[in-house]
């Protein structure tokens, strides 16, 4: 890519730190655990994360997607997930996920972190 750059679906180059998975498991404990689950293939309010880096989106079976999900065709990957949290409902007009957003992009990183690892296991 022209000067090292990761072009996103947003048109946004911003550069992602790495993050820490022990500060991104208390995000998600905090800010995400009420409605999602990392750890099985359950869905609650929201869909299972486990599983979700490379998945596109809207695509869990079972679970009642707004068409906004359905149609937006994102893969997640860090650049997605990292623009997405920072304003789910800009990112995805017409999404029904009530969530205003991780302003701060450590906050952002440390939780991609955490989605990283956990999504990648075994659903229990």
């Amino acid at each position: 890519m022209a000067g090292g750059k990761k072009k996103s679906d947003s048109g946004s180059s911003e550069a992602i730190p790495e993050g820490d998975y022990e500060k991104g498991k208390k995000v998600f404990k905090q800010r995400c655990a009420q409605c999602h689950v990392i750890d099985s293939l359950q869905t609650k309010t929201g869909p299972t994360l486990n599983g979700v880096v490379g998945r596109t989106s809207g695509t869990v079976a079972g679970f009642d997607y707004s068409p906004a999900n359905k149609t937006k065709g994102v893969v997640w990957e860090r650049q997605t997930l990292f623009e997405y949290l920072a304003d789910p409902k800009k990112y995805i007009p017409g999404t029904k996920m009530v969530f205003a957003g991780l302003k701060k992009a450590n906050e952002r990183a440390d939780l991609i972190k955490y989605i990283e690892v956990e999504s990648a296991k075994k659903p229990q």
